[in-house]
């Protein structure tokens, strides 16, 4: 086959294309350019895409004996991620970039651009693995990556491929190392990776600018601090919340709701903050066909952590495919905006991505299938 093969800079880039050349086929090299301004260094392990990312991508093309080319894909990031994330913050969401960028750059902008320039396939450095073209967690748990994978369709799947997803991530160095990849020891990138400050909130408020409100108490409506917008707090937040005194009961308070419209924060306990139920919309199934009837599965509703068993039955909102989900555990730190994802245990090759949808609403009351 002819693959293109994504690499970012990166080791696991790096042995992901190392790997396809060894598995016989034709490899092609490309590096993202996602930034119109990138800075010539990283600052640690904070962002990515610099020129530093792109000269270590060529070495690593260079190593490997394949050609590389760098594409010019800012334009395209900033309107489909970052002005996204922008505006799902103001209201009052909480994105994944991570998930956007899968989404609509690299397994569709980047992917239709290759199979337009004859490619059969796109490999990428991602920790996770395709069993029958079906989706499932790398044999890495601590680095998998299929939640943020989770949104793409079947056709998508299809003509990507996951090289390393069934390595954990110290033998992926290890490899590198042999291989006489320089970027073996190479930080991994983390945060997110257009805010290589970190400071998430002084990126949004030079973006939204100051939308003053407050922060009040979910129990009694006293007004316990104000703030200069909805776009610093997210779902689950203990800290930052601006207030000078403790809860009366000296227990920590944390976001239980945000209203854009008002520019009101809301503030609880964590017994406000469980969740019973989540209606995900945007319902991606990963088969490519809707499941006919409610079914058994167990939910990942953010990045690192957030399981749980659940009942999912597949629904229509608005119009567009969704899930409602009735968990048999509450779970808490549930934020609209987050992707709600679906496996089904597998203890053979992993847990199997079925399908997954935005979380757009929830519920804090048990339905009589959550409590069976």
């Amino acid at each position: 086959m002819r693959v293109l093969a994504a690499m970012s800079g990166g080791v696991d880039s790096a042995v992901a294309a190392a790997r396809a050349v060894d598995a016989g086929h034709e490899v092609v090299g490309v590096h993202l350019a996602l930034s119109t301004a990138p800075g010539a260094l990283r600052t640690g392990s904070r962002g990515c895409c610099s020129r530093e990312d792109a000269s270590d991508a060529r070495r690593a093309a260079d190593v490997l004996g394949i050609p590389f080319y760098v594409w010019d894909f800012a334009d395209r990031f900033k309107d489909d991620v970052i002005d996204e994330f922008v505006e799902a913050y103001a209201a009052g969401r909480t994105p994944n970039p991570c998930l956007t960028c899968n989404e609509k750059i690299k397994f569709a902008a980047l992917a239709d651009k290759a199979i337009a320039l004859g490619f059969d396939a796109l490999a990428t450095g991602h920790y996770a693995q395709l069993v029958d073209g079906e989706l499932r967690r790398a044999v890495d748990h601590d680095k998998d990556q299929s939640y943020v994978l989770a949104v793409l369709t079947r056709e998508q799947l299809s003509r990507a491929l996951f090289p390393i997803g069934d390595t954990p991530k110290a033998e992926i160095r290890a490899e590198a190392a042999r291989r006489g990849l320089a970027v073996a020891d190479k930080p991994d990138s983390h945060d997110i990776c257009f805010i290589p400050s970190g400071d998430t909130r002084a990126f949004l408020g030079a973006k939204i600018g100051i939308r003053p409100g407050a922060v009040v108490d979910a129990s009694s409506g006293e007004r316990l601090a104000d703030h200069e917008g909805v776009h610093g707090f997210t779902i689950g937040q203990r800290k930052g919340l601006g207030i000078d005194a403790p809860a009366a009961d000296g227990k920590p308070r944390y976001v239980t709701e945000i209203d854009p419209a008002s520019g009101t924060v809301t503030v609880g306990t964590a017994e406000d903050l469980q969740v019973w139920g989540i209606t995900a919309t945007r319902a991606v199934w990963t088969s490519g066909i809707t499941p006919d009837e409610p079914f058994e599965a167990v939910v990942q509703v953010r990045a690192h952590g957030g399981l749980a068993p659940v009942t999912a039955t597949p629904t229509i909102v608005a119009g567009e495919p969704a899930i409602d989900i009735a968990l048999h555990e509450p779970l808490t730190g549930v934020a609209r905006g987050q992707a709600a994802v679906l496996y089904l245990p597998d203890a053979e090759h992993g847990d199997q991505v079925v399908g997954c949808g935005r979380i757009a609403s929830t519920s804090s009351q048990p339905t009589a299938v959550a409590t069976r």
